[in-house]
């Protein structure tokens, strides 16, 4: 064993069963941004009990709700825009395994939510999607593709429901 990874994962063993439980945000947001290396905006928070599977590749913007007891696999690059919200227990999956590959080959596909991005309590993100702006993601859905701008997608897997108002000018929660 090399002593850097085992570095590496003490940090994110830290970072998952100690920090997100710590209940003081500053301590929390001190801890991901100095120790994992996480870029987070201004006036952004990431609740208790979330949970990572590295350090670096995750971008969060100004004004970002990310709630209690996501799971934000960040094998492959995580990009969350400004005046996102994320309910709790909704799991944002990088890494995967390529079924029609011989060796069953694992890939990681990085995500992507775009400004006023509201993904629902307990929904999936999958590798490889980009959630254009102002789109929404209902509570308990799968979302396997790509989304429209301000498009509304519900259902296992999410497929689109209707349109959203466009007319969002909240800045700061």
């Amino acid at each position: 064993m090399k002593p850097r990874w085992i570095y590496s994962e003490c940090k994110i063993y830290v970072c998952n069963f100690i920090v997100s439980y710590i209940p003081i945000l500053l301590v929390r947001l001190f801890y991901y941004r100095h120790i994992m290396s996480y870029k987070i905006g201004k006036g952004s928070c990431i609740g208790k009990g979330c949970k990572f599977n590295g350090s670096g590749m995750l971008s969060i913007g100004e004004n970002t709700i990310v709630n209690e007891g996501c799971r934000l696999d960040n094998r492959a690059n995580i990009v969350i825009g400004k005046n996102v919200t994320i309910s709790p227990e909704v799991k944002l999956l990088t890494a995967d395994h390529d079924m029609n590959h011989p060796q069953c080959k694992g890939r990681e596909r990085g995500i992507v939510l775009e400004d006023f991005v509201l993904v629902g309590a307990a929904a999936m993100v999958l590798g490889g999607v980009l959630m254009k702006k102002g789109s929404v993601l209902v509570a308990h859905s799968l979302l396997i593709k790509s989304t429209e701008a301000f498009g509304v997608y519900q259902g296992l897997p999410a497929v689109y429901q209707s349109q959203r108002s466009q007319n969002h000018e909240y800045s700061k929660r």
